[in-house]
């Protein structure tokens, strides 16, 4: 890389824009103006929107930016290794339990030394599921090698990024840096920024980034990753311990350049009323800013407080935290996360480590968690906190050194009740309609709509799901089909998030909920634990149950591998797939399943982006390539149709094994459709043939609706036109585009046909 443009030494400050902008949007922002090289990235909430914000600048023309949709963070941080490890400038993206899912990359990432950004919007990590803010995400990352700077507003989210790349590729650091804020309170809320009008000055001030070892030089073939025994991998250890210490060293002067360049001043400490202060608060983020105005309010009356927070707790600032409390003689840590048993949360427990090793300090530590789950904190919560520090103060014992603060112990008197009665097994088999066979093929028998609709509902009424949502018609039109006792999993997306908010719930039946990546597996170890559990007759074996997992908002990117893991093992479940062909529950993001052309909020339409740029995975193929014994596809345009394969489903999961099947499911709000018209899109969807209506049974191909042997297949363009999500791909300047779809969805469908016309194929 000898042709790198070297940083240059700047005078300002420079020229900046004033604007009203939040921290997604400053993270994206910053890593536009950075430019960037590569962005591996996948969809979760609060941080959603930095991919989102890219994808739309680059659709407008204003980056060329690569952006990458990983298959999962797991993926993703995959991605960004192996473009850093190419000695590109690299950028992502993510939050709670998306950090978490990637975690296995961190120290690979830190111990290989390879520089890039990852801005986190802080969250509570699940379980139970919660998308609000906390510090529980970052708090699990401490030791994973990586520096992590602070940035408590969309201000510092914005030059916090910029100063991450100046200190990561630093020569004596070379360590990948977290730039971490608060989710939906920085994340989602508008402030007042500043950035620079002209991005060259942020560019001309990191030169290009310089990598001494990467894998893109023919002249100097490197090993990456090397297996390493213990005298090396303690050596590697203590070189990654000594970039950080390096990173402690350069950070202040990396602050004084960027003043100089923006005119805003950072130092590792932030601090205010410290000058005299006998008590003091210590958070980290967005609750700092409250917390100066409990100060204040305090100071009026005479008491001699204080505030402080860190910009960087990786490194940990130990001689600054013992300089700033060297007089303090009460201090509360507020952590908004806690180290469960520890009895201390991480800040608590780092800050006095730190003011232990100093001898001549006399500071009592107090800690209390709040904050978790995206609880506010208030004027009134860091007036309450600063009481108890004051109390102790003034008696000299601290009476609790730690709890939670706004935690409510509740009523033990209350006792909850049951909106709706569950289902029994005689409700649930009402044996309306049965499956016989007849010269080898499965025939519906008994099938009668208006007793089908009087059969009671699994999931009822009354969920939050949008107006024209539809996956509740499609799974309960399944459901039909279904007799005796079920048991369903959810993983995260929109029909979990929609009938589970506590304390109620939607299902009659029982109900279980895992996280996106792992809802296969989760299934599994419940049906063999039923069977083993029957086995050793510590459960009646008389009952039965049919046990369904539910996928969908492109659950199978992420969900992939253990879907395939459970289909090969063979375990006796029906994994049911509803593709609205997008991430909807995050906010309409691109997925796997979204087709080629189509605009989601990370597939833009403009003058540098048509909307997704490659075709849609077609999952059925996928699971029926495991040669699993059913595999069915399905519409709410054919009930009789879908209830026909439900019944074969739940016969052949009890008897055979695996069953998987995928249902077309219409999100009006995503597709930008009018409700009404919902039922004639997913028609047109089959009869174009983009969804076809097939089953594959031991092996054997049929299809189940063919829309030419009724005269009614139609060109693609009759379903893309009845969609708000594909109104540009009716534009003559998009024909090829179309062209290349209609080819496509061709393609397999004369495929599908092949393989229905031969049994061998």
């Amino acid at each position: 890389m000898s042709s790198a443009k070297t940083a240059k030494k700047l005078s300002g400050p420079y020229p900046q824009k004033v604007d009203l902008q939040d921290g997604n949007a400053m993270g994206a922002i910053s890593a536009m103006h950075i430019d960037f090289d590569v962005v591996g990235y996948y969809p979760i909430t609060p941080s959603t929107q930095v991919a989102e914000t890219l994808d739309a600048l680059k659709a407008a023309g204003a980056h060329d930016i690569t952006m990458i949709p990983g298959d999962g963070e797991h993926g993703a941080a995959g991605i960004c290794f192996g473009a850093t490890a190419g000695g590109a400038r690299v950028f992502n993206a993510t939050s709670a339990n998306g950090l978490l899912y990637a975690m296995e990359q961190l120290p690979v990432q830190a111990g290989s030394r390879f520089p890039m950004v990852l801005d986190i919007a802080c969250r509570s990590v699940s379980g139970p599921l919660d998308i609000k803010g906390d510090h529980s995400d970052i708090m699990m990352a401490l030791n994973a090698g990586w520096l992590m700077l602070m940035a408590k507003d969309p201000q510092m989210a914005y030059d916090m990024n910029v100063i991450a790349v100046k200190l990561g590729e630093h020569p004596e650091v070379r360590l990948p840096v977290i730039v971490a804020y608060d989710g939906f309170f920085t994340s989602h809320q508008k402030r007042r920024v500043h950035y620079f009008e002209d991005p060259q000055v942020v560019r001309d001030w990191l030169g290009d980034k310089v990598q001494e070892n990467h894998a893109l030089d023919p002249a100097n073939p490197v090993t990456i990753g090397p297996y390493m025994n213990e005298p090396d991998l303690i050596n590697n250890k203590k070189q990654l311990s000594l970039g950080m210490e390096a990173a402690y060293r350069v950070l202040p002067g990396i602050y004084k350049e960027y003043a100089q360049l923006s005119g805003r001043e950072y130092s590792i400490l932030t601090t205010y009323g410290m000058e005299d202060a006998e008590t003091a608060l210590f958070v980290l983020n967005s609750a700092y800013d409250t917390a100066k105005i409990a100060v204040d309010r305090l100071r009026e009356k005479g008491e001699k407080v204080g505030a402080v927070t860190a910009t960087v707790i990786r490194p940990f600032p130990i001689k600054e935290i013992q300089s700033v409390f060297s007089k303090v003689k009460t201090l509360m840590v507020g952590d908004r996360a806690d180290s469960y048993g520890a009895w201390n949360g991480n800040m608590s427990m780092e800050i006095k480590a730190a003011l232990k090793d100093d001898p001549d300090n006399q500071t009592r530590v107090l800690n209390r968690i709040y904050g978790l789950g995206g609880r506010d904190f208030y004027v009134e919560d860091a007036l309450e906190l600063f009481e108890e520090t004051l109390e102790a103060g003034r008696t000299g014992k601290i009476q609790v050194p730690f709890d939670y603060h706004g935690a409510n112990p509740g009523n033990p008197d209350v006792r909850m009740e049951r909106v709706v009665e569950p289902l029994t097994k005689e409700a649930q088999s009402p044996g309306i309609h049965r499956i016989e066979e007849k010269d080898g093929e499965l025939l519906l028998k008994g099938f009668n709509k208006r007793k089908l609709a009087a059969k009671p509902k699994r999931v009822v009424p009354g969920h939050g799901a949008c107006p024209g949502c539809g996956i509740f018609p499609s799974l309960n039109i399944f459901l039909k089909g279904i007799e005796g006792n079920v048991i369903v999993q959810y993983h995260t997306g929109c029909a979990m998030v929609v009938t589970t908010g506590y304390p109620f719930s939607s299902h009659r039946i029982t109900y279980l909920h895992n996280l996106f990546q792992n809802g296969a597996a989760t299934m599994s170890g419940l049906v063999e634990a039923y069977h083993t559990l029957v086995r050793k007759g510590r459960l009646p074996g008389d009952e039965e149950f049919t046990f369904i997992m539910i996928t969908g908002d492109g659950g199978h990117d992420i969900g992939m591998g253990p879907s395939i893991g459970a289909a090969i093992r063979g375990h006796k479940m029906i994994l049911l797939e509803y593709d609205n062909e997008a991430y909807m529950n995050t906010g309409t993001q691109l997925s796997f399943t979204t087709p080629l052309g189509h605009q989601t909020s990370t597939s833009g339409v403009g003058p540098n982006e048509r909307g997704k740029s490659f075709h849609h995975k077609d999952t059925a193929q996928i699971l029926a390539a495991c040669h699993i014994p059913y595999v069915f596809t399905a519409t709410e345009t054919q009930p009789r149709d879908m209830v026909r394969k439900a019944a074969i489903a739940q016969k052949m999961a009890a008897e055979d094994g695996f069953v998987f099947g995928k249902l077309l499911s219409v999100c009006p709000l995503g597709w930008r459709t009018v409700e009404k018209n919902s039922v004639d899109i997913i028609q047109k969807a089959v009869d174009c043939c983009f969804f076809p209506l097939y089953e594959v049974r031991n092996g054997i191909t049929n299809i189940t609706y063919n829309p030419e042997e009724k005269d009614n297949k139609v060109h693609v363009m009759e379903w893309l036109k009845t969609m708000g999500k594909t109104r540009h791909l009716t534009k003559e300047e998009n024909a090829d585009l179309v062209e290349e779809f209609q080819n496509e969805v061709d393609r397999r469908w004369e495929r599908l046909k092949a393989m229905h016309a031969n049994p061998l194929l």
